[in-house]
């Protein structure tokens, strides 16, 4: 992957190739973003960058003869990797010999410490097809079920081995960790060889969390902070990469958060009859028919998670437009506001039925749902309790509810 295929971050990939140029990169990066920030993007764009053979990019240990280098090959243009010589088609393919990958694994076999290596082209797979997916999206891709992810003891005395070894192409030996906030204390095991490695290595963590890092390891790296994207970089890259029109990819970015992969499920959320399904369990929930609300909430248990989660995200998605819409509608008119019709109707509905307290409680209630189907709840019991509580929050505006 090239720099030039990485959404927006232009800053970024500046600096990171200033820090090349100017031999002032560190042997331990964290690469710290986000969700949907593309972090990990920007890892494999940079190890590419650092292995690529062509004489404009190659990574010396002195800047002054990197740029000795560039200036002798007449070539100025050091922005990017070629994408053409041998070690960028490995690259772009995810099997160049000297970029190594950890990520968070589940047991494959049964009394087996699983490691990387285990899943690794499912791994190119996901990497290919789901750049900018999370740990959730990751652990479904492998169907792990109701397992928990992990970076094993087994999986660092495997990267220990492969650091000690020579390169077998490239001058430059790279790892990149994905997700170390699932690395334990046996992450311990690296320390060593994060603060003496072997000459040419480089250690790429890339994480969302600082604070769920192994504070022994974070010590030992230096922070490179990936911004979440801007308006502008999102809807840019959903019509290149989506096939999104110009006015859908201008709502979807604009409701995004800076967060890539959410503005897909949201883009993805269009496709599907979401607001149906929110009319239906509203209409059922404020005329209290339990048989249509148990039989609504059957054939929404056998959604699968996945789009569960969609659903409960367009349902968020709808309740931030109303409580929009009670402050657009001041110095707006329907047509300034940039939404589509049919989310301005529910909207208005909505909020002649709430006040915008209630609506900010049952966003709370919607995003604890999220929190509970990520781990493993029941979907049948988690949708029973939460439409008792949407019930009282609309009907008794009760907003403080149990636990």
């Amino acid at each position: 992957m090239q720099f030039e295929n990485v959404i927006g971050l232009q800053a970024t990939k500046k600096h990171l190739i200033d820090m090349v140029q100017q031999n002032r990169l560190s042997h331990a990066l964290l690469f710290l973003g986000k969700e949907g920030s593309g972090s990990l993007a920007m890892a494999l764009a940079f190890s590419q960058y650092i292995v690529c053979t062509s004489s404009k990019n190659e990574f010396s240990s002195q800047a002054a003869l990197f740029v000795a280098d560039i200036i002798a090959s007449g070539k100025t243009d050091a922005t990017d990797s070629c994408g053409h010589c041998a070690a960028c088609i490995k690259a772009q393919q995810f099997i160049h010999p000297d970029i190594h990958f950890s990520f968070p694994v589940i047991t494959k076999k049964s009394g087996t410490p699983s490691v990387s290596n285990d899943f690794i082209n499912e791994w190119r797979e996901f990497i290919a097809t789901q750049l900018y997916g999370n740990v959730y999206d990751w652990l479904q891709f492998i169907g792990a079920e109701n397992k928990q992810g992990n970076i094993t003891a087994e999986e660092c005395n495997q990267i220990i081995h492969k650091l000690s070894l020579k390169s077998f192409e490239s001058k430059y030996k790279v790892l990149i960790m994905w997700m170390p906030e699932f690395l334990g204390k046996e992450g311990n095991k690296l320390l060593k060889l994060i603060e003496e490695p072997p000459p040419d290595t480089l250690f790429i963590f890339v994480a969302e969390d600082e604070n769920a890092i192994l504070p022994t390891i974070l010590s030992r790296t230096q922070l490179i902070k990936i911004p979440s994207l801007n308006k502008d970089e999102i809807e840019e890259a959903l019509i290149q990469k989506a096939n999104a029109t110009a006015e859908r990819a201008a709502q979807v970015a604009a409701l995004s958060e800076g967060n890539y992969r959410e503005a897909l499920q949201i883009l993805q959320a269009a496709e599907q009859d979401w607001q149906g399904l929110v009319r239906d369990w509203l209409n059922i929930i404020l005329k209290n028919n339990t048989a249509a609300q148990l039989k609504w909430i059957d054939e929404t248990g056998q959604l699968g998670r996945e789009k569960q989660k969609q659903f409960i995200r367009y349902f968020i998605h709808l309740l931030r437009q109303a409580i929009r819409l009670r402050f657009l509608y001041s110095y707006k008119s329907d047509n300034d506001l940039q939404i589509p019709s049919n989310e301005i109707d529910f909207a208005n509905r909505f909020n002649k039925m709430c006040s915008i307290e209630a609506e900010e409680a049952i966003i709370n209630e919607l995003d604890k749902a999220i929190f509970y189907i990520e781990r493993n709840a029941h979907a049948k019991m988690l949708f029973h309790a939460l439409s008792i509580r949407l019930y009282h929050i609309i009907k008794d505006n009760s907003l403080i509810l149990v636990n």
